[in-house]
């Protein structure tokens, strides 16, 4: 940022630099902001359809789906064959089989000069227009090419998470050995982490905690892992120090997002790799599990497609089977060493019985019960995840079933 207000300062029609400013600030959760400096870009280059595209995605973020429409709306006007907006736009439209987009998407989807790239966002448009339109063998295949493609450019390789998973497993018991004697310290804000598989639930479980008015719901952090991802997986020295140095250090991150309220929710669903790590660096911290049924989890994860690069495995069926069992196999380790310390959560039985799940969880973070928390739905925080547009609506069963109609392609 700094950076980009000094270029700026030389040069203040730079409109790459107000594009790359909204950026930053987009990754930074301050989507107030991005739009601003989004806005600015566009004063200078009315006619450059990536702006109005970036602006979609922020305001997608925003829970501002109609706005988030025109935008890419615009951004398709400007542009017709700008597959990544295609792409962005398909999950917010409920297609109908007058729509224009179809159209364009199926002519594009034939050109034999597309990148990778734009072949693979294109896939994942036309995946959904067929679904919306009943026409699910057409869609599956779809689903099928786009993840192959994502697949390739991530240059996946299943065996690097098998050996990620046996790393942590190997350096959990030198973990164990370390106990930081932080008894004395009274901390600010205390972390609680909602994990599990994404697409399990997290975003709900977050909303539901973050309803609470002592609790910061400050989403997908990357902190932990960049502070003692290496710890986690054995690649760096396993000491006292080490671990007081992860703690300090995610400690003052929390702080900065906690909005000063005493309990900050760390939403990142893969710190269930870390969860040795942060029951010793991190002794206070409250641990939720979330869990749903495995189909709809695995077929959750394999039709989306996700702009963090780490989810390699979710991009085909038989690779999204084997990381689920990886991980159930490292969530029942975890509870063979730390077992009254992990609270399981079952997102299935939480859209059934609400209310009495709902304090079950509040009452174990030690709170005192609100509400609030029976309606995540009016909690109007930012949520940049794949389930942005569901927890706006209120809390239903049955999501789990979805994965059915497409039985007979699995």
């Amino acid at each position: 940022i700094e950076a980009y207000t000094k270029a700026l300062a030389i040069k203040p029609d730079y409109a790459d630099a107000y594009i790359n400013t909204g950026i930053v600030r987009h990754d930074q959760g301050k989507l107030e902001e991005a739009m601003e400096a989004y806005t600015k870009a566009l004063a200078i280059k009315p006619d450059f359809a990536e702006i109005y595209n970036n602006m979609g995605i922020v305001l997608a973020d925003q829970s501002e789906p109609e706005e988030a429409i025109e935008a890419y709306h615009k951004a398709l006007s400007l542009k017709p064959d700008y597959a990544e907006a295609h792409k962005n736009l398909s999950p917010l439209v409920k297609y109908e089989p007058n729509n224009p987009q179809i159209i364009t998407v199926s002519e594009l989807i034939e050109r034999p000069d597309l990148k990778d790239q734009d072949m693979c966002y294109l896939h994942y448009a036309a995946a959904k227009m067929k679904e919306d339109l009943g026409d699910l063998g057409a869609a599956f295949e779809n689903y099928v090419a786009g993840g192959a493609l994502r697949q390739k450019l991530l240059a996946y390789d299943q065996k690097q998470d098998q050996r990620l998973f046996t790393k942590i497993k190997n350096t959990a018991p030198k973990l164990r050995e370390f106990s930081l004697k932080t008894s004395h310290e009274v901390i600010s804000q205390t972390p609680v982490f909602i994990l599990g598989m994404p697409r399990s639930g997290t975003t709900l479980v977050e909303q539901i905690v973050s309803s609470h008015s002592q609790v910061c719901g400050a989403g997908e952090l990357s902190f932990l892992d960049r502070f003692g991802g290496k710890l986690s997986r054995g690649d760096g020295d396993i000491s006292s120090n080490n671990l007081l140095a992860v703690r300090k250090a995610y400690l003052n991150e929390l702080k900065k997002v906690s909005e000063n309220k005493p309990f900050v929710t760390d939403k990142m669903p893969h710190n269930f790799l870390n969860i040795g790590l942060i029951l010793k660096a991190l002794p206070e911290a409250k641990v939720i599990h979330v869990k749903r049924d495995p189909a709809a989890t695995i077929w959750s994860n394999f039709k989306y497609y996700f702009q963090a690069e780490g989810l390699g495995y979710s991009y085909k069926l038989e690779d999204t089977v084997k990381y689920y069992k990886l991980y159930r196999n490292l969530i029942e380790f975890w509870d063979e060493s730390y077992g009254g310390q992990i609270y399981h959560i079952d997102y299935d039985k939480l859209t059934v019985e609400q209310e009495p799940e709902t304090r079950r969880l509040i009452e174990h973070l030690e709170l005192d019960w609100e509400d609030a928390c029976l309606s995540p739905q009016e909690n109007r925080r930012s949520v940049r995840t794949a389930s942005q547009l569901q927890v706006r609506e209120k809390v239903y069963k049955g999501s789990s079933k979805a994965w059915r109609k497409f039985e007979p392609y699995l």
